[in-house]
């Protein structure tokens, strides 16, 4: 470490730190290369193609195990050669060079660096981090769930896990944040640090990115690529990718806080069918373990006086297409029923004197489950175990951060403060892996508060926790999304409609975010019960409205699911920033109003009342507007009218669309995602003279069996568009493993073509057609292996 005359630590002044550790030697260990300082060792480990992680270990510094990294990634060995007196280690897309005296590691991508140390690793007493040298005019994306704006240069940012109950518009600290950032050079640094700390994004130096943590592991990662695509790709093969969600998941939720009874959950679900609601899960707050909101927390198990039933009523709800989503907490009242199991059995958290730590927060007096501890790993999967025999088929972690830890509380690796924000991540891995060896053959479905980097290895799907129940609270809502994708949390969406406060119904503001939630990765409204979250129980006219929009969230389940598939392989998150476009437009790095849902559609959630139109920035290219079909030139700033039925929604010309078709159900029979099959396909392509060749695919399995990535059960069928002179070609093709024995029996549909065609030929025979309003329509199929299509228009 070079000389550090002073390290600030939450604006206290601390000692000078030692001399800067110089290298003696170096060595391979397996894969690994480990550098020997006069300090301690040095091991970079590279993961995939552009990803490295480097762990200082100094003698006498206790160190913690990392999070951040996935165990089962794949180590790869890179190239040692000396150049220039440095030694100079490379994967195919990053390269770190070693300067040996003093230590310094500076990376390079194609040549150019991205990244260098500026002191690398300092440590006094309890207090170790490092320091980056940051560029003039570089911009940083990072710090997971705050409200601060996209770019979060300049800002001094806390890390630890925090409640911020009711925020609206500003938010330095909450439920989730990360100790990471991706830079506008492409390249993406971890801190893999548990610890209490902060991360100072050139607030006290401007040309200094500090790292500040209150005990922990002394390691991080960077990450580099040619795109931000390719960066977040490299990231996510050392932190790990999301395994693909239940198809289920990905459809309506009823959910508040919360059902009293099991008789008031079955009237919900009804209601839903009566209303010609599409839905997919039931979700059920705390009052399934108690009557009361205080006093019950760590019963876990059911008030059978309100719940008399509920192993049948999880099963009536399964036969209808409906799984039960049960919410847990890892606080043990005193007063609860299982406190003095959960004593016995060692599972929760100690004092300093090795008994129980106890404390008061809103819920009453408790203990808090050691979910690092063997024995609290084990006793809480138990119950888990139990209910999940009882047919719960999904579940929802809350509190998670933990809401309440005290400084002096001690787990089994660590302390409160060395481990406070891998809390959620290791409940989640130790439901994960108990549910993944229980039930191999099926996915889990697991809700998160809080977690860490990486924590979507283990199936988290995160929110942005207790936002305000106003406009304030859905704006933000883009941001948070995008900020937490862009480093490996692919599905952290909104409560919708908003959670807490709101004394008065406002239909405009609920349907605007409802609307705003067909687009985002999971359709949940949820909130305080004095104002109804779900929209079956409000007014006939937003009943009318969001019908609609709830049936097109499941119209469009084979591009959205083709997106979680996306994300499962690449990492690449279902929101995409505007930024993706063009890497070139700095500007639209801050871009935080609209997005990219997939590649083919782009979103701008209206976020104030009464507006008329959206002013919308498109990226270059030609978009239509997906209600309307009107025309725009991209590269520029539109404004989109918009009504209380519209909002932007704006297709990119040349895209390929597929949909499943709504099911005929009887009046009062409910729908689920079950009944949305693509046997029967409805694929729109979006025709412009303008685009010469465009592709798209759409991915499809059985949507609920675990390994099918792994084992190639599944489907992928792409679609390809050429147009020369008159002539447009439209090619289908399926891959891999059909999903129907009969086939799929699909209605192509040709939208914005100007003037009725010529011809039309399938595989070079004529076919019949209809044209009506612009929109050509051919049904065709596709039935075997590889089996392919060939529409030719003669336009």
């Amino acid at each position: 470490m070079k000389n550090l005359l002073w390290i600030l630590m939450a604006g206290l002044s601390l000692s000078p730190v030692a001399q800067a550790a110089m290298l003696k030697s170096h060595h391979f260990d397996g894969n690994n290369l480990v550098l020997t300082t006069d300090e301690g060792l040095v091991t970079l480990s590279g993961y995939g193609e552009g990803a490295l992680a480097v762990h200082y270990a100094n003698e006498g510094v206790k160190q913690l195990p990392s999070f951040a990294l996935d165990e089962t990634a794949a180590l790869v060995r890179g190239s040692l050669l000396k150049q220039d007196g440095k030694l100079m280690y490379r994967l195919p897309e990053l390269t770190v060079a070693i300067q040996s005296s003093p230590l310094k590691l500076s990376f390079f991508h194609e040549g150019e660096q991205i990244l260098a140390e500026e002191s690398g690793l300092f440590v006094q007493d309890n207090i170790r981090g490092f320091r980056f040298e940051l560029e003039a005019d570089e911009k940083l994306i990072g710090g997971g769930q705050r409200v601060l704006g996209m770019d979060r240069r300049g800002h001094r940012l806390p890390l630890y896990n925090k409640a911020s109950y009711g925020y609206t518009t500003h938010a330095e600290q909450m439920y989730y944040g990360l100790p990471a950032v991706m830079s506008s050079n492409k390249y993406a640094l971890v801190f893999d640090n548990s610890a209490t700390g902060w991360m100072d994004l050139g607030k006290t130096q401007s040309d200094v990115l500090q790292f500040e943590a209150q005990g922990g592991r002394t390691a991080y990662l960077v990450a580099a690529g040619s795109n931000y695509p390719q960066v977040i790709e490299n990231l996510t093969a050392a932190t790990g990718r999301q395994p693909l969600p239940p198809r289920w998941a990905l459809g309506n939720f009823a959910s508040r806080f919360g059902y009293h009874t099991e008789q008031e959950a079955r009237d919900t679900v009804d209601t839903f069918a009566k209303e010609d609601y599409p839905l997919d899960a039931i979700v059920l707050d705390l009052y399934w373990f108690g009557k009361d909101v205080q006093g019950h927390m760590g019963n876990l198990d059911w008030d059978r006086e309100a719940w008399p039933t509920p192993e049948k009523m999880i099963a009536d709800f399964s036969d209808k297409g409906v799984s039960t989503i049960l919410i847990t907490e890892p606080f043990v009242l005193t007063s609860s029923k299982r406190w003095d199991e959960a004593v016995k059995a060692g599972a929760l958290a100690e004092n300093f004197a090795a008994e129980p730590k106890i404390f008061d927060f809103y819920f009453g007096n408790t203990g808090l489950i050691d979910v690092f501890s063997p024995k609290g790993q084990q006793w809480f999967w138990g119950i888990y175990e139990t209910l999940m025999k009882q047919g719960v088929g999904g579940w929802w972690g809350d509190l998670g951060e933990p809401e309440v830890h005290p400084h002096d509380t001690v787990h089994a690796v660590g302390s409160a403060d060395e481990i406070h924000n891998a809390y959620g991540h290791e409940w989640a891995r130790l439901l994960y892996e108990g549910l993944t060896q229980a039930q191999p053959d099926k996915r889990p479905m697991i809700m998160m508060r809080s977690g860490f980097v990486g924590s979507q290895r283990f199936g988290m799907i995160p929110w942005t926790g207790d936002v305000s129940r106003s406009w304030g609270g859905l704006k933000p809502q883009v941001e948070l999304s995008l900020q937490m994708g862009l480093l490996g949390l692919g599905y952290t969406h909104s409560d919708l409609g908003g959670f807490a406060g709101g004394e008065q119904f406002d239909a405009e503001m609920y349907t605007r975010w409802m609307q705003y939630g067909v687009f985002q990765p999971v359709y949940r409204p949820h909130a305080q019960e004095n104002i109804a979250p779900e929209p079956v129980f409000h007014d006939q006219h937003t009943r009318d409205i969001l019908r609609q929009y709830v049936k097109l969230r499941y119209r469009l389940l084979p591009y959205n699911y083709t997106l979680a598939y996306q994300n499962s392989l690449t990492g690449m998150p279902l929101m995409r920033p505007l930024m993706f476009e063009n890497e070139a437009d700095i500007s639209l790095f801050e871009q935080k109003d609209a997005y990219l849902w997939g590649d083919a559609l782009l979103v701008a959630p209206v976020t104030e009342p009464g507006v008329k139109s959206v002013a919308v920035q498109l990226p270059k290219g030609v978009w239509f507007d997906y209600f309307t079909g009107k025309r725009y030139e991209g590269g520029r700033r539109v404004d989109v009218p918009v009504t209380l039925q519209t909002i932007p929604v704006l297709v990119r010309a040349g895209s390929f669309i597929p949909m499943a078709i709504e099911p005929q159900k009887a009046d009062g029979e409910l729908a689920s995602s079950r009944d949305y099959r693509t046997d029967k396909l409805q694929l729109d392509f979006y025709f412009d003279p303008e685009v010469s060749q465009s592709k798209g695919e759409m991915f499809d399995d059985d949507g609920i069996t675990a390994d099918n990535l792994q084992s190639g059960n599944f489907e992928i069928i792409s679609f390809n568009s050429s147009l020369k002179g008159d002539e447009l070609s439209l090619n289908l093709q399926s891959r891999g493993k059909p999903q129907y024995a009969d086939g799929r029996a699909i209605q192509l549909r040709v939208l914005q073509l100007a003037d009725k065609p010529v011809s039309v030929a399938l595989n070079g025979q004529s076919v019949p057609w209809q044209w009506q309003d612009g929109v050509l329509t051919v049904n065709t199929s596709l039935q075997g292996v590889d089996a392919v299509q060939r529409l030719t228009i003669k336009i």
